[in-house]
């Protein structure tokens, strides 16, 4: 049996699949929901996806309504593997607002954190955890991309 990643998707990923149905982040999404990679998300991560994801600037340039991002939260919700945040190794970031990215995926024993703020996350090397933009998560664990085709 082929082993499934389990990956701790960062805040910016899932604002990037909320405004591109044809990138690289929305496929990642897709495959989650497919249950070919588990998501995992700390409740506090979770609750940084919904204030992000429903600020009126990002509505604007996702062109989705509060509702939209319900539906894709509450789905999210279903199918993520939580994570119970038990140590902190608080600092280890630059940005104070990564730290609970950090700590979830190493508490989850995450095998990579997916972001776009790579440079951000270099001590997670310490903790073992690769850091990967979709790209690269893609190619790291040899997974095939799902891509919606354009109408």
């Amino acid at each position: 049996m082929k082993n499934i990643p389990k990956l701790l998707l960062d805040t910016n990923i899932l604002v990037a699949a909320t405004r591109n149905r044809y990138g690289p982040s929305f496929a990642l999404l897709q495959m989650i929901r497919l249950k070919q990679i588990t998501m995992c998300c700390s409740p506090a991560l979770f609750l940084e996806y919904e204030d992000v994801l429903k600020r009126p600037s990002q509505l604007a340039a996702s062109g989705l309504l509060v509702n939209d991002i319900d539906a894709i939260l509450n789905q999210l919700a279903g199918i993520i593997e939580p994570v119970t945040t038990h140590y902190q190794w608080r600092p280890q970031l630059r940005d104070p607002a990564d730290e609970m990215v950090l700590e979830a995926a190493a508490n989850a024993q995450a095998h990579a954190i997916v972001t776009y703020n790579l440079r951000d996350f270099g001590p997670a090397k310490l903790f073992g955890i690769p850091v990967l933009n979709p790209e690269q998560a893609f190619q790291h664990f040899g997974l095939a991309v799902i891509r919606s085709s354009k109408p």
